[in-house]
C-alpha cells in the first residue's frame, strides 16, 4: 500500500519530520561534548585532552557503525530498525550519566556513535523511500536538518545545562529526548519495509551489487572532502574567533548559533536546487566554500565584523552541499537505498575525524589558528576539482550512444 502522502511532491509527510526529530536528538550528543568537557575532565579525573578523546571514539563508531548496521539490520521493517537502534542509543546515555569512572563512559559513546550511524542510515532510506522522486531532495535536506538544528539549540542548551547543573544532566536530557523522539517513531513511521508494506525484502548481496559503481565512491570521496572542509574550521572556531579576531568569549555563542543559522538556510537552499542539479550544487557549494575559507583567514586580525560576516557564509556554504551530497547517491545506486546511505554517512564521519586531526598538526606546527581555515579552503578545492571531474563523467554518460539493438527495439 503506498503512502497516500507521497501523491503531493511539495508536502512531507510527518514521518520525516520524525526522522529530522531523531537526528536532532542524537546529534545534538555529537556535538555537544565541545562544551561539557571542563566539567566531564574534573568529574572524571582526567585531562582534557583525555576528554577529548570522547569525541574521537563518537566519531570513529560512527564511521564503523554505518555502513555494520546497515547491514545488521538490512532485512528489519524499518520502523523496527529505527526504534531498536534509538533505545541503544537512549540505554547507552542512562549507562554514561551513571558512569562512575572514564572508561565506562568511553564504552558507552562507541555504543551509542554505532546506533546513531545505524540510525542515520535507515532515517535517510526511510525518508527518501516515502517521498516521490521530485522531494527526495526536500526529504534528505530536512532530515539532515535535524543536526543543524543540533548545532542551533541543542549544543548550546546542552552546554547551559551542564554549566548549571553537571555534564551529566545534559547526558539524562539527550536520554529524554530520544525517548520522546522514539515515541513519535512507533506512532507516525509506517510499519512496512522501507516505508511502504509492498516493498520486496532487501538483501545484503543484491545491495553490494548496486555498491559497485566508481562514480558512487567518487560521491562519497567529494561527501569527505566537503564536509571536512566545514568541519575543521567550525571545530576551531571559538578560540579562531577570541585569540585571532578578538571577540569576547561571552559572544562565541552567539556567533556560533550564528554559523548554525547560515547551515540552516544552506540546507534550504541545497534542497531546493540539488533536485535540479545535484554536481552542480555542489561545484559552486564547494568553490564558494573555498573562496569563504580563504577570505576568513586573510581577515582574521582586521575587522571583527567582517569575520561574523564571513563565519555566517561559512555556515551557508558549508551546508548547502549536503542535500546533494545525501541524495546523490540514491540516484547513483538506487537498487542499494539502506548501504549506500549508510556508507555515505559513514564518509561524512571520515571528513569529520580526519579534518579536525589535520588542522590540529598545523596548530601544532605553529601556524595559528588561521591555519584551519586554509586546510579547510584546501579540502574544499580538492572537493571541487572531484565535483568537476564527477560533472564530466556525468557528461561523457550521457553522450554515449545507445547499442545498435536499442534502438532497433526502440523503433519496433
Amino acid at each position: 500500500m503506498k503512502q497516500s502522502l507521497q501523491n503531493n511532491g511539495t508536502r512531507m509527510p510527518l514521518a520525516v519530520y520524525v526522522l529530522a526529530l531523531g537526528i536532532f536528538t542524537q546529534g545534538t550528543s555529537e556535538f555537544m561534548l565541545s562544551g561539557l568537557l571542563p566539567g566531564m575532565a574534573d568529574d572524571l579525573g582526567v585531562s582534557i585532552p583525555d576528554a577529548g578523546l570522547l569525541i574521537s571514539a563518537f566519531a570513529i563508531g560512527m564511521v564503523v557503525g554505518a555502513p555494520l548496521l546497515a547491514v545488521a539490520t538490512l532485512r528489519w521493517p524499518r520502523r523496527t530498525a529505527l526504534v531498536g537502534l534509538q533505545a541503544v542509543f537512549v540505554a547507552g546515555h542512562v549507562v554514561g550519566a551513571l558512569a562512575p569512572g572514564y572508561a565506562l563512559l568511553f564504552v558507552t559513546r562507541v555504543v551509542s556513535a554505532l546506533a546513531y550511524a545505524g540510525y542515520w542510515g535507515v532515517a535517510v532510506a526511510t525518508a527518501v523511500a516515502l517521498v516521490p522522486s521530485a522531494a527526495k531532495s526536500k526529504a534528505v535536506a530536512l532530515v539532515a536538518g535535524g543536526l543543524t538544528m543540533a548545532t542551533i539549540v541543542g549544543v548550546p542548551a546542552g552546554t547551559v545545562l551542564s554549566q548549571s547543573a553537571s555534564w551529566r544532566a545534559a547526558f539524562w536530557a539527550v536520554a529524554a529526548a530520544t525517548a520522546v523522539s522514539l515515541a513519535a517513531t512507533v506512532v507516525a513511521i509506517p510499519g512496512g519495509r522501507g516505508g511502504s508494506d509492498d516493498e520486496a525484502p532487501r538483501s545484503v548481496r543484491a545491495e553490494l551489487r548496486g555498491m559497485a559503481r566508481p562514480q558512487l565512491w567518487l560521491s562519497y570521496a567529494i561527501t569527505a572532502f566537503a564536509f571536512g572542509a566545514v568541519i575543521v574550521t567550525f571545530s576551531y572556531l571559538a578560540p579562531f574567533l577570541t585569540e585571532e579576531s578578538g571577540l569576547g568569549e561571552g559572544g562565541v555563542p552567539a556567533v556560533l548559533a550564528l554559523f548554525g543559522a547560515g547551515g540552516l538556510i544552506g540546507l534550504v537552499v541545497g534542497g531546493r536546487t540539488a533536485q535540479s542539479g545535484a554536481v552542480g550544487t555542489l561545484v559552486v557549494g564547494l568553490g564558494a566554500l573555498a573562496v569563504i575559507s580563504a577570505a576568513l583567514a586573510l581577515t582574521a586580525h582586521t575587522t571583527l565584523v567582517v569575520v561574523i560576516g564571513l563565519t555566517f557564509l561559512l555556515g551557508l556554504a558549508g551546508y548547502v552541499t549536503n542535500p546533494a551530497l545525501q541524495s546523490r547517491v540514491f540516484t547513483l545506486a538506487p537498487d542499494a537505498p539502506t548501504l549506500v546511505g549508510a556508507t555515505n554517512t559513514a564518509a561524512f564521519n571520515v571528513g569529520n575525524t580526519l579534518a579536525p586531526m589535520l588542522g590540529g598538526l598545523t596548530i601544532g606546527a605553529g601556524y595559528g589558528y588561521t591555519s584551519v581555515a586554509w586546510v579547510g579552503a584546501g579540502l574544499a578545492a580538492v572537493g571541487c576539482v572531484g565535483a568537476l571531474w564527477a560533472a564530466r563523467l556525468e557528461r561523457a554518460a550521457s553522450q554515449t550512444p545507445r547499442p545498435r539493438f536499442e534502438k532497433v527495439f526502440q523503433n519496433s
